[in-house]
């Protein structure tokens, strides 16, 4: 008979805020994370802080915003109204407290819960705020929300703002580091969607004079572009848009400031939108994936007390643009402001209305050349049992399911067998699938998607993450590349980049694909195996031999490929110890010039890199006096 569980009033149990929000951060901030994704919730606790700076802005008040980063401390010193001095301790550690339930100080602002300050404050080890008001100021300290230091009101001649500081929690955040790509992609989308704001961030100026339009620049390369970038603005909506030559719908989606990853009601606003405008600006039935096929478009609109599907705030959910029921809805908000100001921007600029025809046109012709190929691909991906032969499957996929699991799903593609039948064996079956390439893929540079469905390979492996038609399907929220640390390896590794990013390029920007980094060396007590230390180093061998030598004999395992390493020790590394290294396009990145780079002709560029950074490799020469 089951054991009887006591259940009575001393099962009952009442937390307070910060408790709370330390045993269950997911509901707060969303998925923990080291860092190595950009939404992870180091991330979201410098937006949780920077969005209340940049909501003063947003009101009138302070046109600087200073922030500095470090390896583990953030602090934030904006120069707008300051917090009311009386009322300091509780905007950052009380729920539900905050200016910005007062719809006339903070009218179109990111947080309106009440929550985002008090779960950064909750989950820091140290948290500071200081406020400057009219010649007075008050700060006050906390531990993981507990206050251990208050001022009294004091003298000052610092200038009117707030100032906060935090240091994640690294008992939460295990391990945790910041990537500077993502940060400084945030702190570029905090000044693209204000115009004329300055961030001075780590002692660098970051300010755009052009909104959406210095984006869109900044995301393109003139070569790979069909026309000019269209950027339209109106009262609470702004839009740049333009076509390429790349494979897939290109978005970047914003809503009170917030990139909202996901989207929500506004971009599909916008999306069926350009549809209808097109093709009654043409007055032709276009295909819906002709007019968005190689599309790049940014679009920020501002509501009233949005509503978000999550509390990350990455998908917008508002039907209506205030919570006003005679408010116009948002599809029909954008659509109106888009069908007048596009369509005018057409007939006024007849070079770029013939090139818009001619993409659509292109891209129309292409669909109808694949059509038949890709009837017989998909034939082919099902007589080639995949999830028998090509995928060890996971029991969780992204579209079918609600919970945060779903942010931990993962694709390992692997080369060989035996790499794949470790991975397999030690993989967590609920969330991590594998995909085992036979040799080495095609070099797909300069090939149009034709060999997708033509090659075997990339074929079946579309069908398994279910990308064919765009990511709204994928079935992996993490793709990682597991290949050997050895030539062939890396070689590998960038024929699979160069198929990623020549078409799906989507999946690297919203950061979906990873390098999986193995250790190089194992180092251990041969007496006792309780004492081992894995590195992905030969910095962190040394480190590893001075902490287990000393007088005794070590013994040192140089791992030269995957299939090398048992499933035990496997489990060891893609388990909660995973290193993922993101795949990351710099700001100043284009695909077409990078692929030419490294995947076209052996170009004077390329073969003067190689010189410059040429290196002889030699075997590890072990100390003598320890046994390997």
């Amino acid at each position: 008979m089951a054991e009887q569980v006591k259940y009575d009033e001393s099962s009952i149990r009442s937390l307070d805020w910060k408790e709370h929000i330390r045993l269950r951060p997911g509901m707060y901030i969303g998925k923990l994370g080291d860092g190595s994704a950009a939404d992870d919730g180091i991330y979201v606790l410098v937006k949780e802080i920077a969005d209340n700076s940049i909501d003063e802005h947003t009101m009138g008040f302070g046109k600087t915003i200073d922030i500095k980063i470090s390896e583990h401390r953030v602090e934030v010193r904006d120069y707008g109204r300051g917090i009311p001095l009386g009322k300091v301790v509780d905007c950052v550690s009380k729920i539900n407290t905050g200016g910005k339930y007062d719809s006339g100080a903070f009218q179109k602002s990111v947080g309106l819960n009440g929550v985002g300050t008090k779960a950064v404050n909750a989950l820091s080890s140290y948290f500071k705020v200081q406020s400057f008001r009219e010649g007075k100021t008050k700060w006050v300290e906390f531990r993981k929300g507990e206050i251990v230091t208050e001022s009294g009101e004091e003298d000052t001649n610092q200038r009117n703002g707030t100032l906060m500081i935090f240091e994640p929690d690294n008992t939460i955040f295990k391990n945790y580091h910041y990537i500077p790509q993502f940060l400084d992609n945030m702190i570029w989308n905090y000044c693209y969607l204000n115009a004329g704001l300055t961030i001075n961030y780590n002692g660098q100026k970051f300010v755009s004079q052009n909104g959406l339009l210095d984006l869109l620049r900044n995301k393109t390369d003139e070569d790979s572009i069909r026309y000019p970038i269209i950027h339209l603005k109106g009262s609470d909506i702004e839009i740049a848009m333009t076509h390429g030559n790349q494979y897939g719908e290109e978005y970047y989606s914003f809503v009170n400031g917030q990139y909202t990853t996901q989207g929500g009601t506004h971009l599909m606003a916008f999306r069926q939108s350009l549809v209808d405008t097109v093709r009654d600006h043409f007055g032709k039935d276009y295909a819906v994936e002709d007019i968005r096929a190689s599309i790049i478009a940014a679009v920020s609109v501002r509501v009233q007390e949005p509503v978000f599907e999550s509390q990350t705030k990455t998908k917008l959910g508002s039907s209506n643009i205030s919570p006003d029921p005679n408010s116009p809805t948002v599809r029909t908000f954008v659509n109106d402001f888009l069908k007048a100001k596009l369509d005018n921007f057409l007939h006024m600029n007849p070079a770029v209305k013939e090139a818009l025809k001619k993409r659509i046109e292109q891209s129309e012709r292409e669909r109808k050349e694949l059509a038949g190929i890709k009837k017989l691909a998909n034939e082919r991906a099902k007589k080639a049992s995949l999830h028998n032969k090509k995928l060890r499957d996971c029991r969780i996929h992204l579209p079918d399911v609600k919970s945060d699991d779903r942010y931990e799903t993962t694709l390992f593609i692997t080369e060989g067998d035996s790499a794949s039948g470790s991975i397999t064996k030690s993989r967590n079956v609920q969330t991590q699938g594998v995909f085992s390439l036979r040799g080495k893929p095609l070099n797909c540079f300069g090939l149009t998607k034709k060999v997708v469905y033509e090659n075997e390979e990339f074929n079946l492996l579309q069908h398994a993450l279910d990308i064919e038609e765009g990511l709204e399907n994928l079935r992996f929220n993490r793709i990682v590349i597991a290949t050997d640390a050895d030539v062939d390896g890396m070689h590998i590794r960038l024929l699979m980049l160069t198929f990623f990013l020549q078409f799906f390029p989507d999946l690297v920007r919203n950061g979906h694909l990873y390098i999986l980094q193995t250790p190089l060396f194992r180092v251990r007590n041969p007496r006792n195996h309780k004492e081992t230390i894995y590195c992905y180093s030969d910095e962190e061998r040394q480190k590893a031999l001075k902490k287990l030598g000393g007088n005794k004999k070590v013994e040192i395992t140089r791992f030269k490929g995957l299939g090398e390493i048992s499933p035990e020790e496997f489990g060891k590394f893609i388990g909660e110890n995973i290193r993922l290294e993101p795949v990351i396009l710099e700001k100043e990145t284009t695909i077409p010039k990078l692929l030419t780079y490294y995947m076209g002709k052996n170009t004077p560029e390329r073969q003067r890199f190689i010189i410059d950074n040429l290196r002889v490799e030699k075997d590890v020469v072990e100390d003598p006096n320890l046994a390997a």
